[in-house]
């Protein structure tokens, strides 16, 4: 009896010391984990891979010598950017803090081992060094348009980009930073968020001259967060809301057409480094226009509210008056945002003299036609619903 109990007193002992060394390979920051316990901080190198070691002829299965950490990679731009990083050849550190299954979708855009998901915590410092000290280059895409009771505009749009490229800088081996901000960020914007952006970016070219700065517009896409809740919004109560008038104009992209760019400012001679871009889709729409776009390809007549602005600041301000006060969670906000309204009370476009696409070689696609394909699951009758606006018969087309 004495020799079991001894045996499996030393099996305990060695599991339980394989599990510290494993923490302490890859540290976590989780409060389960003890993520203020000196024993899980990051014991890894803050130097940088030196030099560049590029192996084969290109695709997934070479090594391009780029080892990328992409923070908010999770998110809208996230996925298409790590799928055309993997692309490539890169090696792309996906720093993630929530359930282990937000990274999942993202293992499979690369090579075995290429796609490295690392559970962090963007508040503490010790949790960013290790989830960036093995990387030469860092893509920062944190950002939110709606603040919640935890996190506020400041702190995600500003703060967590500041602290990054401190770390960044104070890293050593990080040849590339490129800060992912909003077509549109001005400290004099009525907008909370683009404020956040603005302060953002003068943040980071203090501590980094030679970070990169793309503005993309509002981003269409199939998980983007205009078309989709328009559509959903339109087939649940068969209108749709126009803030404003719908006379506000935009200037919608692509996202994966702003991934490219991220690749191509990543990929060029250093000749990016220290600018700032503005990434504006070929086509400038007002909010009619890109409702009734959405309207033509759902294949619904199209049913409009004007909503004029203070109406709208009306119904949306309650939420940010109560975000704080109430002991539970508000829902998040869909069409009536209080700082995505206050955004539209001005046109958003791209500057004359700024640099675009076109100054990374890149054309965007336009916006109608496969971009917006994806609206076809919000026919009411499957794919090949109903007609298009072209077919549609009129009173003044019978004889």
């Amino acid at each position: 009896m004495q020799t079991v109990s001894r045996r499996l007193a030393r099996e305990n002992l060695s599991s339980r010391t394989s599990i510290y060394s494993l923490k302490s390979l890859y540290p976590v920051s989780d409060r389960c984990y003890g993520e203020y316990d000196r024993r899980y901080a990051s014991t890894l190198t803050t130097k940088g891979i030196g030099h560049l070691v590029r192996k084969g002829t290109g695709g997934r299965s070479s090594v391009s010598g780029i080892v990328a950490t992409v923070f908010g990679a999770t998110g809208f731009l996230g996925r298409y950017l790590v799928q055309q990083l993997a692309k490539t050849g890169s090696q792309v550190l996906v720093p993630f803090r929530g359930s282990e299954d937000s990274p999942r979708h993202l293992k499979l855009m690369g090579d075995l081992g290429q796609i490295v998901p690392m559970k962090y915590n963007p508040r503490d410092e010790n949790s960013i060094k290790a989830v960036m000290a093995k990387a030469n280059v860092v893509i920062n895409l944190i950002g939110r348009e709606y603040e919640t009771r935890n996190y506020s505009f400041e702190e995600v749009n500003h703060h967590m980009a500041e602290q990054l490229a401190k770390i960044s800088k104070e890293h050593g081996g990080i040849m590339r930073f490129i800060q992912l901000s909003c077509l549109g960020a001005s400290k004099s914007s009525p907008s909370r968020m683009l404020q956040a952006k603005a302060a953002a970016e003068e943040s980071i070219l203090r501590e980094l001259p030679e970070a990169t700065i793309l503005r993309p517009a509002v981003m269409v896409g199939t998980e983007d967060r205009i078309l989709n809740p328009w559509a959903q919004f339109a087939k649940k109560y068969n209108f749709l809301p126009m803030i404003g008038g719908g006379s506000t104009k935009i200037q919608p992209v692509y996202v994966a057409d702003v991934a490219s760019a991220v690749v191509a400012a990543l990929s060029d001679d250093g000749s990016s480094m220290g600018k700032v871009y503005e990434l504006g889709g070929p086509d400038v729409y007002t909010l009619h226009q890109l409702a009734e776009l959405m309207y033509e390809t759902i294949r619904e007549w199209p049913h409009y509210v004007n909503v004029p602005f203070p109406i709208a600041k009306a119904i949306s301000t309650p939420r940010e008056v109560f975000l704080n006060k109430v002991p539970f969670p508000l829902p998040s906000p869909i069409i009536f945002n209080l700082d995505v309204i206050n955004a539209l009370s001005s046109d958003t476009l791209v500057s004359k003299d700024a640099l675009t696409f076109n100054d990374l070689e890149l054309v965007p696609h336009k916006v109608k036609g496969y971009p917006i394909e994806y609206l076809i699951q919000y026919r009411k009758g499957g794919p090949n619903y109903g007609s298009t606006v072209s077919e549609r018969v009129t009173p003044e087309s019978y004889p």
